[in-house]
């Protein structure tokens, strides 16, 4: 399951930002400014933020293993024929598309550990399955940065194409079987009543009913809602940051080649040793100190980029991505173990959705910022959603708080 889990990851995040480092090449083979060359990463994440709910209500009825195996085939699939693309508006078409299959991985997968793993143990399955993410992202996009010199982009997307079929491939052979939902037991009620009707309909009628139910739910869950908006904020962050960085290092005053930029993309390893650690960090000291920490720390990375050195502006990429994956990991984690058992897949669907629509709208919008104002606004804006992650991190304990002394 480890290595199926890890090879899905690495296939659907190698592929999912891929484009990222190639921004600036875009930019000049289609004579596109920093936001628009941008849509190139966020079509693709906003294309998953809209069909991963659906998809995780799929899972539901036909299962979490067949919509994991189907997404991580037919996206590496759409990335081998990336690179051929005729003009930038094909590729915005083929990344949308690509954006749908690759959501059935993330929007599925933390449903399908807690129901092989358990809630007990799903805070370190969450850190270990993010860890296996963000080694896929990380060898997406230096695999494509590396190569963008001597192939162009298409030749890099190609090479990016090729190993995540690979990885697909091996997800496809080792992926273990999800047990059966226990839908007999009393958060299933409808479904059950239904079920012993003799009617197939009425048993079709009444599962849909208790999946709309636990959609209900995930969205009336303060706590819940809360992390949706931690997911939203800082992915939005996260991203702006990481689209504007490869203009930021190729551009004046830093002047760096596209295979030198594209090392900032090792900081990538932080964020795999933090979102581990964020697991031990959640037992030791709670939920909210932990994510408030992991917040603060995002945005003292994105500080330490202000000024024009290349030392302190890599030790800022290093700091924000440790901090970033740590939050994400706690609020994922904090998301999973609340969900009722019948609102599980729904949730996790919706965190999802939340994350990737911060990506897409977060990772444009600072773009657009940084095209038109600089590298200063931008971190001011980063730094204010974060702050804003933060309220939303703290407003419903507040609330749960005054409602257990009422």
């Amino acid at each position: 399951m480890t290595v199926a889990v890890a090879a899905a990851g690495v296939c659907s995040f190698a592929l999912l930002y891929a484009p990222q480092p190639l921004l600036p090449q875009l930019a000049a083979e289609f004579g596109l400014d920093p936001g628009r060359a941008s849509l190139a990463v966020s079509v693709g994440t906003g294309a998953l933020a809209v069909a991963v709910l659906p998809i995780a209500v799929l899972s539901e009825l036909v299962g979490r293993r067949p919509v994991i195996v189907a997404s991580v085939l037919a996206s590496a699939v759409l990335g081998l024929l990336l690179p051929l693309a005729p003009s930038f508006e094909v590729l915005l078409v083929l990344r949308a598309l690509q954006g749908v299959a690759i959501a059935g991985f993330p929007g599925v997968a933390s449903a399908y550990l807690v129901e092989r793993l358990g809630r007990a143990g799903v805070a370190a399955a969450v850190g270990a399955m993010i860890a296996g993410n963000t080694v896929g992202g990380m060898t997406g996009r230096l695999a494509s940065g590396f190569t963008t010199g001597p192939l162009g982009w298409h030749g890099a997307l190609a090479v990016v194409g090729a190993l995540s079929l690979l990885c697909a491939l091996l997800t496809v052979v080792t992926l273990p079987r999800s047990p059966r939902p226990k839908r007999e037991q009393g958060t299933f009620t409808p479904a059950k009543r239904e079920q012993r009707s003799p009617a197939p309909t009425g048993a079709g009628r009444g599962r849909l009913r208790s999946v709309v139910g636990g959609v209900v739910v995930a969205v009336r869950t303060p706590v819940l809602l809360a992390q949706y908006g931690v997911a939203l904020l800082a992915m939005g962050s996260f991203v702006a940051l990481y689209n504007a960085a490869g203009f930021r290092l190729t551009g004046d005053p830093l002047n760096l080649s596209p295979a030198v930029a594209s090392l900032v993309f090792l900081a990538y390893a932080m964020g795999a040793v933090s979102s581990v650690t964020a697991g031990r960090l959640v037992a030791r000291f709670g939920r909210r100190r932990s994510q408030l920490v992991a917040l603060a720390v995002t945005a003292l990375g994105g500080a330490l980029t202000l000024p024009d050195s290349l030392p302190l502006v890599v030790a800022g990429f290093i700091v924000l991505t440790a901090g970033f994956f740590a939050t994400h990991a706690v609020a994922n984690g904090w998301a999973a173990a609340e969900a009722p058992a019948h609102a599980r897949g729904q949730s996790s669907g919706l965190y999802t959705l939340a994350y990737y629509l911060g990506s897409s709208v977060g990772g444009t919008a600072g773009s657009v910022i940084y095209g038109h104002a600089g590298w200063g606004w931008l971190i001011a804006a980063v730094t204010t959603w974060l702050a804003l992650a933060a309220l939303s991190c703290c407003s419903p304990l507040r609330r749960a708080a005054r409602f257990r002394r009422g």
